[in-house]
């Protein structure tokens, strides 16, 4: 290993990049330390309002409570709430019947059953049939919902049958070995029979009715969700009566509110806040995996760009010390990647394959060997949903082996717009979240031919990635999928960084377990002691 002198990252105290994270972004540690709200030797456990009631500090405003239509990162709050599907996914990631009783696939994969359970009720009293399965998919595939969801089923459903009130047949155009939790993770159910003029999307993005355990009660301009407990649900009720989500978007506000007891629980706390408040009595800190790898997304299918090369990829890659970066900007929550399949994933990953170690002098060997012995100029663009050390720490790194890094640094929403539109060229630091538990999620996504944040092109990953459609079953589709993660591990097909974990923090008499893998909040089984 390279000495302390050549290393951006080793020591944390002496860095002068890590000196720099910690009076700038790195600050809001300096304020949990010094507000006088963090300086009680315990935190207040009593509910917030009362026992009936869970208070839930949010980061992110809500644009919209369609989960057919909403991107994941708004539905994730609020859809296991709302909410409920055919089948779901347990703890460990696997299908687990829900308001359906039994599935089953024809041999050649193109036809898909479901049995409903009878007596399933929605919240405005309607009872749920397969007429209402039919139309929620069909409210997908309209193109004027502008559901974020169509892609996953536009392109393989060929036609929905309700043979009786209570079956729902899926009939597909090829076998599509993912169907069944794309079931699971996209199709929350609506009643056909909404009881509105206006179109569904219109009414279901402020006031949804679904069949969940809780129903909307008062949502005030994105800002809070105020929920309460649907009595008439068909599985075993939640053991509180009602949710108060409020968006509190500065880290230390939620924190403090926490804290303060103003809050029950607190979602999205920043790692630097992490082993503070683990020191403080009466909460509990959770560090949730979300099955989302944290990488930059490369654009190397461009062949007049030094990112087509092989070797280039492959320096970038050596020239990080991503455990370094894990432990100094992410303030050691995470873990090294090999690949884009994450470790929380039920299948696929590959234990044996090992993250590109950091070795600065092979870095420069191989850009050497690329045609840029001195190095190249180039940008990375970096939205603010991430903390901006992660891009510095790249710079630094790259800069030690002449690459010189330009950080174009904007707000999310402009990020996902122009990243949706393939305009982050030459590369972006991205993450990838799982909402099927399945690896194509990720892999098709950003290095399938037609994938929505693909810039890359291998024959021999998308003929595998077309050998898996079909397959069903654990076993058959993480084989392949571990040919894929080997394949572009040695392809240096992007920068990976890290596994990412969502932090909570809440009062330890709250009982409430995270939902690991998908990132997806569930308050289904939640009681105070």
């Amino acid at each position: 290993m390279p000495n302390k002198d050549s290393h951006p990252m080793t020591d944390l105290a002496t860095s002068p990049l890590s000196r720099r994270a910690v009076l700038s972004g790195g600050a809001a540690a300096g304020l949990l330390l010094t507000t006088p709200l963090a300086l009680r030797a315990a935190g207040r456990t009593e509910p917030a309002i009362d026992r009936d009631t869970l208070v839930v500090a949010l980061q992110r405003n809500f644009s919209n409570l369609n989960a057919l239509v909403a991107i994941t990162s708004d539905s994730n709050r609020y859809l296991l709430q709302i909410y409920d599907t055919l089948y779901g996914f347990d703890a460990s990631g696997a299908l687990t019947p829900r308001v359906a009783t039994s599935y089953t696939a024809s041999d050649d994969g193109l036809t898909h059953r479901y049995r409903l359970r009878p007596g399933v009720r929605f919240h405005h009293g309607g009872e749920l049939t397969s007429a209402d399965v039919k139309f929620s998919l069909e409210h997908v595939l309209d193109p004027a919902s502008k559901s974020t969801r169509r892609p996953q089923f536009a392109p393989i459903i060929a036609a929905i049958e309700t043979p009786d009130p209570l079956t729902v047949v899926f009939r597909l155009k090829a076998p599509d070995g993912a169907f069944p939790n794309k079931i699971a993770g996209y199709l929350p159910l609506i009643p056909k029979d909404y009881g509105s003029s206006q179109p569904a999307a219109d009414v279901f993005a402020r006031n949804p009715i679904s069949v969940g355990p809780y129903r909307v009660k008062a949502f005030s301009d994105g800002e809070s969700l105020g929920l309460e407990r649907f009595e008439d649900y068909w599985d075993a009720k939640p053991g509180i009566k009602r949710l108060l989500f409020k968006v509190i978007p500065e880290p230390d506000s939620r924190t403090n509110a926490l804290l303060a007891g103003e809050v029950d629980l607190a979602a999205g706390v920043p790692p630097q806040n992490v082993a503070r408040l683990r020191g403080v009595a009466g909460l509990d800190v959770i560090a949730s995996p979300l099955g989302s790898p944290l990488m930059v997304n490369l654009y190397s299918n461009q062949p007049d760009q030094p990112l087509a090369k092989r070797a280039v990829r492959q320096a970038l890659s050596y020239a990080i010390d991503t455990p370094s970066i894990i432990r100094n900007v992410l303030h050691g929550i995470g873990d090294p990647l090999a690949t884009i399949i994450s470790k929380h994933y039920p299948y696929g990953v590959d234990p044996a394959l090992q993250p590109y170690p950091y070795d600065p002098k092979k870095a420069r060997a191989l850009l050497a060997e690329a045609g840029y012995p001195n190095g190249f100029e180039t940008k990375l663009y970096s939205g603010n949903d991430h903390p901006k050390e992660i891009a510095e720490a790249l710079a630094a790194y790259w800069g030690q082996i002449g690459v010189k890094t330009s950080i174009q640094r904007i707000d999310y929403a402009t990020w996902a717009q122009l990243n949706n539109t393939r305009k982050t060229s030459p590369m972006t630091i991205q993450q990838m979240a799982n909402a099927i538990y399945d690896p194509i999620h990720p892999l098709g996504g950003t290095y399938g031919r037609d994938g929505t944040w693909s810039n890359y092109d291998n024959a021999e990953v998308q003929d595998l990635i077309e050998q898996a459609s079909p397959l069903r079953g654990a076993e058959a589709r993480g084989a392949i999928f571990r040919k894929i993660g080997r394949l572009l591990n040695e392809d240096a097909a992007g920068i990976y960084i890290s596994e990412l974990y969502d932090v909570f923090a809440k009062k330890n008499t709250l009982f409430w377990t995270a939902q690991g893998g998908i990132g997806l909040l569930n308050f289904r089984q939640v009681a105070w002691a």
